[in-house]
């Protein structure tokens, strides 16, 4: 488990509601008493967000172990707790934080901020608020350990970006299980090659055909630990013992106790592994890279300090890119679920051209891309400029050298050069309006070389991309 980030989130105070109320109606909630740290397990509970008519929420609380076994820094193996190299001060002395940790402060702080927002069949956008998203993880979690989902054993998910993909990822990680994200655009041997490496114990997938793919390779033999397959998106074909779709698999966990579920995310340190991610394969064939708590937490609190535009519970992005990549998965869920960022769900068929409309509906305030992806909007406005007259094209040239120059005096610290604000007005607004960009502040990149060609071009439109290092 290579564990490279220094720390994680610190630690808040839990929470409990008191007899009273706020004047707003709300809950009040009032600081828990944690017992006097010792460096042993401490637990207690707290109570969010009672509503009437409905049980109360519970959230396991308790304070990072410094004494579990653990092996130095890094290990081999999934179910070793690694060494937490911490700092004195700052960003590296922050308290390490679990996964379940993360979203259970994110809720406390917002429960009805909207988390997710998707569309079934083109319609309207339907709204998961992050009360509901955490509810649906601990429901699913709840089916895997029915399901047999032991500690540190891995569910697979191959799929689109959607909300099963991210409730199945946390609810794996809630059980005390490893999330496995594996990408749909591979062979039938190569799929049941990443599922029998990780020994999968459960495969949500997103249709029949990735379904079909799995259910032979058991019956063949080739997925002895697999113990069930789960299918989010459409009707099963076939009746199997153990294959579920999306609203059977939900089911399943209803009668298990609250009481376990609890036990086990609290058994959970942020130096346990949480979730598998297989590189590329570019120079070679795929392999597992083991990422703890702590990476995964940590990681994106440090990129919450290093975009300082972040603001907590006012962005929103747009979900597209396969979250078989881990800087996807940074992105969308746990960067999103740490700033409570509304993450909006692309069309499967986004990279192919539906992305454009939902860029300009949803106008994020932070996008993600890939270098192909940023590629594709040099040439789009590389092609509208073709079609200009000579004067426009003589205006956006002077525009494009003062975007230009500009954004790099801003690295540099340096004043704005003169003509910039006509610059915004007659050019760099136009462009942003018409990719949907007007209100984005944050544009990153990562997972390949981005050509200097596609950085310069953008920063001459005012749209300035960073990198995503060690993504």
């Amino acid at each position: 488990m290579m564990d490279d980030a220094s720390s994680s989130c610190s630690s808040s105070s839990g929470y409990q509601s008191s007899a009273g109320g706020a004047a707003d109606g709300r809950p009040q909630k009032t600081p828990c008493q944690h017992p006097s740290h010792n460096g042993d397990l401490a637990e207690d509970f707290v109570v969010v967000d009672r509503v009437e008519g409905q049980s109360p929420q519970r959230f396991p609380q308790r304070r990072w172990s410094s004494s579990i076994p653990r092996v130095r820094y890094s290990t081999s193996r999934p179910d070793e707790a690694v060494d937490i190299a911490m700092g004195e001060s700052g960003l590296a002395a922050a308290e390490p934080l679990t996964v379940g940790e993360m979203m259970q402060r994110t809720v406390v702080r917002v429960p009805h901020h909207v988390a997710l927002r998707y569309k079934i069949s083109g319609g309207s956008w339907r709204d998961v608020t992050y009360r509901d998203y955490y509810r649906q993880c601990l429901s699913a979690a709840k089916s895997f350990l029915k399901l047999g989902v032991e500690p540190f054993t891995a569910v697979v998910i191959a799929g689109s970006n959607s909300v099963q993909w991210h409730v199945s990822a946390l609810g794996a990680i809630f059980a005390g299980g490893l999330s496995c994200g594996v990408h749909t655009a591979i062979g039938r041997e190569e799929l049941f090659g990443m599922a029998r490496k990780v020994r999968a114990t459960v495969a949500v997938v997103e249709n029949y055909s990735l379904m079909s793919t799995l259910l032979t390779g058991k019956t063949r033999g080739q997925l002895p630990e697999l113990k069930a397959i789960v299918q989010y998106n459409g009707a099963l074909h076939e009746e199997h013992p153990n294959l579920y779709d999306w609203e059977d698999f939900m089911r399943l966990g209803c009668e298990m106790s609250t009481v376990e579920m609890e036990h086990r995310m609290s058994q959970t340190q942020a130096n346990h592994c949480a979730a598998l991610v297989y590189t590329p394969g570019t120079t070679g064939d795929p392999k597992v890279v083991m990422l703890s708590h702590d990476n995964l937490t940590w990681s994106a609190k440090a990129l919450v300090q290093s975009y300082k535009a972040v603001e907590f519970g006012s962005e929103h992005t747009v979900a597209y890119l396969p979250l078989s990549h881990i800087a996807a998965q940074i992105s969308d869920i746990y960067l999103a679920v740490t700033v409570a960022t509304t993450v909006h769900f692309a069309q499967p068929d986004a990279l192919k051209g539906s992305l454009g409309q939902t860029l300009k509906e949803v106008r994020p305030t932070v996008f993600y891309g890939v270098p192909m992806v940023y590629g594709r909007i040099m040439e789009c406005v590389q092609e509208t400029c073709t079609e200009m007259g000579w004067a426009k094209r003589a205006v956006s040239g002077w525009a494009m050298k003062i975007g230009l120059e500009g954004n790099m005096n801003k690295q540099s610290k340096v004043p704005l050069p003169w003509g910039w604000s006509v610059a915004n007005c007659v050019l760099f607004k136009r462009v942003q309006r018409e990719l949907g960009f007007q209100r984005c502040k944050i544009f990153a990149v990562g997972g390949a070389i981005t050509r200097t060609e596609v950085y310069h071009y953008l920063m001459s439109l005012n749209i300035p991309v960073m990198n995503f290092y060690g993504m």
